[in-house]
């Protein structure tokens, strides 16, 4: 079956299934392939949990309302790019080393004040993300953001092919995915296949005027810039760091429920957007002053014992780097950082631990160390993984702290929060 037959069947049934744990009645199933299932072996399965169709690529499977393809994840990613070349409507991509979801979720929080929405749910930001992110925009939808990921050199300009963004924005390029990329230029190789793309399409970018690599990359590009530069397009001021960040554009205060300095940008980012889509400031405003960060995501939470930060959904050397001295900076007093190991460094994992200890050094913040990366390094206040800090922690209690938690996802960091 050709994918414009297929997108036929999808317009009568237009949800997208891809976990068979997870159906959902008269939707249509993808069987999709990983290295440790087949999700062909449920395609009949899904059908009779209430599945509509099943798309397969293994002929052995194929039952009655199964779909035979020559590959399932081809056909998805076909599927989605036709889909997306009947939307004529603005698509704003977004990607970046930090803070791409938080700004991607300001973003959406602004336009819709104005605009029927859709954003990228999560981070479903990668190679089969991105396509089942598109499918779920609809004839109702008026304006979109997508998020895309990249570990390696070619994915962002893959995903720019399927999704077609008529508008970009980098929120920054960092050292992050080294194990992929090899090293920073290849990071910023991959990352900049957003601005190439935007400007062979001649669509417009949004670039952070204070980022000389980005200003840099983005030349001779239609572009709207933003920054605390009055050269700017589009200007902010940061007036207060904590215990939130507060900023002000165009004589509007905007009070924020997010932490750190760093998080200027991602605010000044989605306030020059939606003023580019014409959001009125007072909109801006209140749909900042009302995004709370979830997920692990610089989440401040209150308990018995403790006044915990947790930012434990990802991490690499620069968004480790400026959550640490945004940290340091903070007036509470009896502060300690939990800090997991930065993950996929590759080579660059021994060098780029050490640089974080010796910050905290520096900064004179107490640390507890989670991983095997920075065990390799001290064994002082260091703990293999989260289990052997979780048992340290039931014998020797924290209390009246203000503590952050920052570390790479995989480290779950998360899990500490019950004992603190």
């Amino acid at each position: 079956m050709n994918t414009s037959e297929l997108y036929k069947i999808f317009l009568n049934y237009s949800t997208i299934c891809t976990d068979s744990r997870k159906i959902e009645k008269d939707s249509i199933f993808f069987s999709l392939k990983g290295d440790n299932f087949n999700g062909n072996k449920f395609a009949k399965q899904a059908i009779k949990d209430g599945c509509k169709y099943a798309i397969i690529d293994e002929k052995e499977y194929l039952s009655e309302n199964c779909i035979l393809v020559e590959d399932v994840l081809k056909s998805l990613q076909s599927l989605s790019s036709y889909h997306r070349e009947t939307l004529n409507i603005p698509l704003i991509g977004i990607t970046g080393t930090n803070g791409k979801t938080t700004t991607k979720e300001l973003i959406h929080s602004t336009l819709s004040s104005k605009y029927n929405c859709y954003s990228t749910k999560g981070n479903l930001n990668n190679h089969i993300g991105v396509p089942l992110s598109l499918l779920e925009i609809t004839d109702k939808t008026e304006i979109a953001v997508i998020e895309m990921g990249a570990n390696h050199i070619g994915e962002i300009d893959f995903l720019c092919k399927l999704s077609k963004p008529t508008h970009g924005i980098i929120t920054n390029i960092g050292m992050a995915h080294l194990e992929g990329f090899g090293n920073f230029e290849g990071v910023i190789k991959a990352k900049s296949e957003l601005y190439h793309f935007i400007k062979n399409t001649n669509g417009t970018l949004f670039v952070n005027n204070e980022d000389s690599l980005l200003k840099d990359l983005s030349e001779n590009i239609n572009k709207v810039t933003y920054g605390k530069n009055e050269k700017s397009n589009y200007v902010g001021k940061l007036l207060f760091n904590f215990p939130y960040v507060q900023i002000e554009i165009e004589n509007t205060m905007i009070y924020s429920n997010l932490i750190g300095d760093f998080q200027f940008n991602n605010i000044l980012a989605a306030s020059c957007i939606a003023n580019h889509f014409e959001i009125k400031n007072s909109n801006i405003k209140n749909s900042i002053e009302n995004y709370i960060p979830q997920n692990n995501r610089t989440q401040i939470i209150e308990t018995e014992k403790n006044y915990l930060i947790l930012d434990a959904y990802n991490a690499n050397p620069s968004s480790m780097k400026s959550m640490i001295e945004s940290f340091a900076k903070m007036e509470n007093k009896n502060k300690i950082c939990v800090l997991g190991d930065m993950l996929e460094l590759g080579s660059y994992a021994e060098i780029e631990h050490k640089k974080i200890i010796q910050l905290t050094k520096k900064l004179n913040l107490e640390i507890i160390l989670v991983g095997e990366e920075f065990s390799k390094i001290t064994t002082e206040n260091t703990y293999k993984d989260i289990e052997e800090l979780g048992f340290h922690l039931t014998k020797n209690h924290l209390k009246n702290k203000t503590i952050l938690l920052k570390g790479s996802r995989g480290i779950r960091l998360e899990k500490l929060v019950e004992q603190l």
